[in-house]
């Protein structure tokens, strides 16, 4: 059965555009003012450091939204969404889904394992469920637990990123999937959301372009790193984590390790997520190949407000150079 964007979701959109849930870089303020700019705003659940810290954000997201909706009816307050790792080193995982199924998140993004259970509560208060996926095998297991959508996280993804390229992930995906469908990798203008809707995406995860807004949790050290770094300075290694991710090599090197000696970790462990001594996460940043693109520190909305500016453009273009193509003909 096919399984789109209901029509709700889709009218309260400004952008086909899910700011991606970033480890202790996405802040409550960046899922609020994203969403009130008409993007989906998600966070890491473990990013709030106690669950009596996640409870209050929770709480306050959905109130400040609803909030904003009354006072203008008319705007488009896009849903929120956040991001659950379901792996077995989790060690808050039953307490978070607690807390899922409290304070009812419209979207919820699981990471790292078998979605089942997550699948069973949100499908309960009718809430969306989007599994990322990196190989063909993980999309082709997730599509058979129930989800709703599969976020494809292709080559050149910040973070924990795969490294298949998007064109190809999408059509080896398309062949046995019919259902919502998010494309992952070095989006970072509207040209690049557009792009991925033409290749058959119902929307764009992007996470790079909001590390630099001045509402993320990102340091000003982190977000000027960026701002002078290119894809030519990150390293893709699974020496923090187990698992392989994008990082900048300037944040190893001023940690005191060594980019070229840095050791294969045995076995994948997400419980250092929820560990008080997280340096490899404090002071080792992740980005996307699309850093190139990241030029100074703006506010959400104008983020999104050059986003939509770019996207209406190339649109314009696009129609354009289709109706000439036609009058030649």
């Amino acid at each position: 059965m096919s399984k789109k964007l209901p029509e709700h979701f889709v009218n309260q959109l400004e952008l086909p555009v899910i700011s991606a849930p970033m480890f202790l870089v996405s802040s409550p303020e960046l899922v609020i003012e994203g969403c009130k700019s008409g993007i989906i705003g998600s966070f890491p659940l473990l990013n709030a450091r106690t669950n009596e810290v996640l409870d209050e954000w929770m709480l306050r997201i959905t109130e400040e939204l609803k909030q904003a909706k009354a006072q203008d009816p008319e705007c488009k307050i896009a849903p929120w969404a956040v991001n659950i790792i379901v792996h077995k080193t989790n060690k808050r995982y039953k307490q978070d889904l607690e807390l899922i199924r409290k304070h009812q998140p419209p979207v919820v993004i699981t990471s790292l394992g078998h979605p089942g259970e997550v699948v069973e509560i949100v499908h309960q208060y009718g809430g969306l469920v989007f599994s990322d996926v990196i190989h063909l095998v993980h999309a082709k297991k997730a599509a058979q637990t129930g989800v709703d959508g599969l976020i494809l996280v292709c080559n050149g993804a910040g973070g924990h990123a795969g490294t298949i390229n998007p064109i190809a992930f999408i059509g080896a995906v398309k062949e046995f999937w019919d259902g919502i469908t998010i494309l992952a990798g070095c989006i970072n203008n509207g040209q690049d959301i557009l792009a991925a809707e033409a290749l058959g995406a119902d929307l764009a995860y992007m996470g790079t372009r909001f590390i630099a807004a001045s509402e993320s949790f990102a340091s000003n050290e982190y977000k000027e790193m960026l701002i002078e770094s290119s894809f030519e300075d990150l390293i893709y290694t699974d020496a923090f984590s187990g698992v392989n991710a994008n990082y900048l090599v300037s944040s190893i090197r001023n940690a005191g390790l060594d980019p070229d000696q840095l050791k294969k970790k045995e076995a994948v462990d997400m419980s250092l997520l929820d560990s008080s001594d997280a340096r490899a996460w404090k002071d080792i940043w992740s980005a996307g190949q699309g850093v190139n693109r990241i030029k100074e520190v703006t506010p959400v909305h104008q983020i999104i407000g050059d986003l939509k500016n770019e996207y209406d453009q190339t649109l314009q273009f696009l129609v354009k150079k289709t109706e000439n193509i036609i009058s030649s003909k």
